[in-house]
């Protein structure tokens, strides 16, 4: 266990210097923030803008400061906000959690009993329209969900509220459209899992003891099934953080993806890299979760 930890955590530090070099090459690429700040400030104002904020240093000086920075947990202050760029992405990281765990939940909730009957029941009309919407669903991108939801249910309807973060009812559109990203693909996985587990001689020596159909299923057959389900739930996770930049921005969520968005146009050094940094390490934890649930769920699996 210990040497798997140890690899864990090298794979760890490798993809976080990693995403600190991509997010930094792309951010200083990509124009002067300067600029942006001071549009019609005299050039002389901007020099010194720029010495202030340590811009006028060469590159790799910058990026050895923003390592030695960040291990200590400073990302420095935003360009914009003039506060610390690690507070401010904390600040809204629940809200990014809590709406991507909750698209989890509403995908799961929804896809596991579809998935199941659809592979105990395969091939009736049940089982087809599920298809039809896997189908559909994997083919219509997370704004359009989100714009239609709220034409639907915010404006004609007037059931929801069209955008914010305040209340349950609130939460409503913005969890729906980020599970419709992810349910199609859940609802497909478990039924094809399940087709492959529920004739295996296992499934059929506990049908053979007399246990009920439904006991031998989601008893034997589910969580043998939920192998290759759980390795996609931590990839998705992923995923989905991602997919919360859109639907945080469609629907005026003041999650970490909004914050981002506007800094990335902003060109706010400090905040992107803050926010990057911190989603690569929520992800990597994720995964790790995902390796450590494995051998929970197979003890013959082994750690190597």
């Amino acid at each position: 266990m210990s040497a798997f930890l140890i690899r864990r955590l090298l794979r760890f530090v490798v993809v976080c210097i990693g995403v600190s070099v991509v997010t930094f090459a792309i951010l200083h690429a990509s124009g002067d923030p300067v600029s942006l700040i001071m549009p019609e400030a005299p050039e002389a104002d901007r020099v010194q803008l720029r010495v202030a904020l340590g811009l006028t240093d060469p590159l790799p000086t910058q990026f050895v400061r923003f390592v030695a920075n960040a291990v200590r947990g400073d990302f420095g202050k935003s360009f914009f906000h003039r506060e610390p760029a690690f507070g401010l992405v904390v600040e809204r990281m629940p809200t990014t959690l809590a709406l991507t765990s909750m698209a989890v939940a509403l995908a799961l909730g929804v896809a596991l009993p579809v998935g199941v009957y659809g592979a105990v029941r395969r091939n009736t009309i049940a089982d087809h329209a599920a298809t039809v919407v896997v189908f559909l669903g994997q083919s219509m991108p997370v704004f359009w969900i989100g714009i239609m939801l709220m034409l639907l249910f915010a404006v004609q309807w007037r059931i929801l509220p069209v955008s914010g973060w305040e209340t349950w009812a609130s939460m409503v559109l913005p969890s729906v459209t980020l599970a419709a990203f992810t349910t199609p693909l859940f609802m497909r996985l478990i039924r094809s899992s399940m087709l492959e587990t529920i004739n295996l001689d296992y499934v059929r020596t506990a049908r053979a003891k007399g246990l009920s159909e439904w006991l031998v299923i989601f008893r034997h057959a589910l969580r043998n099934a939920a192998l290759p389900i759980v390795t996609v739930i931590g990839l998705q996770f992923g995923l989905l953080l991602g997919g919360a930049i859109l639907t945080e921005t469609v629907f005026a969520v003041p999650g970490v993806g909004r914050l981002l968005v506007r800094s990335i146009v902003q060109l706010d050094f400090p905040i992107v890299q803050a926010g990057v940094f911190l989603l690569a390490i929520i992800i990597v934890t994720v995964n790790f979760l995902v390796d450590v649930l494995y051998v929970y769920l197979n003890p013959t699996i082994r750690l190597r």
